[in-house]
């Protein structure tokens, strides 16, 4: 057992308002450079929909993450024989018009425009040719369109839906969107730093957070086309590639990254899992069906003396020890098992985890009452408007029963609390339901206090950074900021 510790994250969908706020503090934070106009390492989408870039669940386009050769993983993207091949044309890279064109605008002619019969506008001019630009796409550009026939209808989480679902989605009775906010998932097993070339992406042993080293990069981009989330960005001017960093600066004095503070529905949770090093290729590789289960596996319980025993020999010290025991993530992940990875299928192994929306279903009221179609406490959530094999496609490797779990007991926890202050349930009835959703009292009210009644430590459990023991502590990593983006010592030049 070779135990290392893990910055993870879980993004609760349920509370997700879609106001963008975390994507522009991030925006605002790092990059707001040149290079960068096109860059969101945060973005919220809108689901059902074809996302930013376009379409970058779609593997057989762009063909990233692992797939299974024999008993062992292999890059989709790339190889040794194949690097050459793509060092000019990489024909699974996202192109600019995947993205969308940068743009700004004109402001000068509103106070420039001469006298004339119409109020002056400020017309979009690209920030790449800066010529006037008729803007078709936008960082989100498919916003609320749930039940668009030009997004909704090319998600490629439809994959394998019948007719049936299709017309249960864009129903104009039925039209149904929930909000999914992306970042970098800093995966166990991350495509990305095993594609580059130069070497100059790695994973920080202390807390797996997964860097570019900006002095090592040349802009081969196969990264880009490795990472199958599309969370590797090339800026066009330094010539480097560039990604979330999880606001590792902020980490290390003990706050919280920058989307994370500023999210206003407090959807985010941030801790340290412990997880064994040793069996990271055995759960990458198992069949699709047993992933989700195998990637539980592979993280250890804080508490147990045999871990605790194993982390001490690895250095791991008693205070991230102590953070992994208190962790958010670790209790909706691995204790109540409502934490889902996303495309857990690409074979990464994500760190960050979504607790699934639930959504409405169609009833019916008469005399005050909503009436259900069925004596089935949680016929609802099979008949939702997100259909479940959307979200099973999205959250569950292909497999429904994953997802039902969370969202059954996500409505057990609802009945139960409305047993006890609402009353329009009895307490029979919200007691069946935690059995029926392998639930407790006691576990019911854990999980609504972590999901409504959460303080701001309860949310982010963030272990010391122990700088003191790292070499990097000599350099201060906002001190070139502002002057030249971040990881820099010296101005960056094409070819460094």
């Amino acid at each position: 057992m070779k135990v290392r510790s893990q910055i993870s994250m879980v993004f609760h969908l349920d509370k997700c308002i879609g106001c963008h706020t975390c994507s522009i503090a991030c925006k605002n934070i790092w990059t707001d450079r040149r290079g960068t106009e096109y860059m969101w390492w945060n973005n919220v989408e809108t689901k059902p929909g074809t996302g930013f870039p376009t379409d970058w669940e779609d593997q057989e386009k762009y063909r990233g993450g692992w797939e299974v050769a024999g008993d062992k993983l292999r890059l989709i993207s790339t190889g040794k024989a194949r690097t050459l091949v793509n060092i000019y044309h990489n024909p699974s890279m996202p192109t600019m018009d995947d993205y969308y064109e940068p743009w700004t605008y004109d402001y000068q002619h509103l106070f420039n425009a001469p006298v004339g019969p119409d109020q002056p506008t400020a017309r979009p001019i690209s920030m790449v040719t800066g010529e006037p630009l008729d803007i078709e796409a936008g960082p989100n550009w498919d916003d609320d369109l749930g039940g668009s026939p030009v997004y909704a209808e090319n998600d490629p989480n439809l994959a394998g839906a019948g007719p049936d679902v299709r017309r249960q989605l864009f129903a104009i009775e039925r039209l149904v969107f929930f909000y999914f906010p992306r970042i970098c998932n800093h995966c166990l097993n991350p495509a990305c730093v095993a594609s580059c070339p130069s070497g100059a992406l790695y994973k920080r042993g202390e807390d797996g957070i997964v860097l570019v080293d900006q002095t090592r990069c040349r802009g081969w981009r196969a990264c880009i086309a490795a990472c199958p989330y599309k969370k590797m960005f090339y800026n066009w001017n330094t010539g480097k590639s560039e990604k979330c960093i999880l606001c590792f600066p902020r980490i290390e004095t003990g706050q919280a990254p920058a989307c994370f503070h500023s999210c206003v529905g407090r959807i985010r949770y941030l801790g340290v899992l412990l997880y064994d090093a040793d069996r990271i290729e055995a759960v990458a590789t198992r069949p699709k069906d047993e992933l989700i289960d195998a990637q539980r596996s592979l993280i250890l319980d804080p508490t147990d003396p045999a871990v605790l025993a194993a982390a001490r020999v690895e250095g791991i010290h008693d205070s991230v020890i102590e953070a992994a025991q208190n962790s958010p993530v670790y209790r909706f992940v691995k204790l109540w098992r409502m934490a889902l990875p996303p495309h857990l299928e690409f074979r990464t192994l994500p760190m960050l985890f979504y607790v699934p929306p639930m959504s409405p279903v169609m009833a019916s009221q008469k005399e005050g009452a909503i009436q259900h179609v069925s004596d089935d406490l949680f016929h609802d959530i099979e008949q939702a408007r997100v259909p479940m094999q959307f979200l099973a496609n999205l959250l569950g490797a292909g497999q429904e029963a994953p997802v039902r779990y969370a969202l059954r007991k996500q409505k057990a926890v609802r009945w139960y609390r409305r047993a006890l202050t609402v009353g329009d349930v009895s307490r029979e009835t919200a007691l069946r339901m935690l059995r029926e959703a392998d639930c407790t009292p006691d576990e019911a009210e854990a999980i609504y206090r972590l999901t409504s009644l959460c303080t701001f430590e309860d949310r982010f459990v963030i272990p010391p950074a122990h700088r003191e023991e790292a070499i990097q502590m000599l350099h201060d990593p906002l001190q070139h900021k502002q002057g030249v983006g971040f990881g820099f010592l010296s101005g960056p030049r094409r070819g460094m």
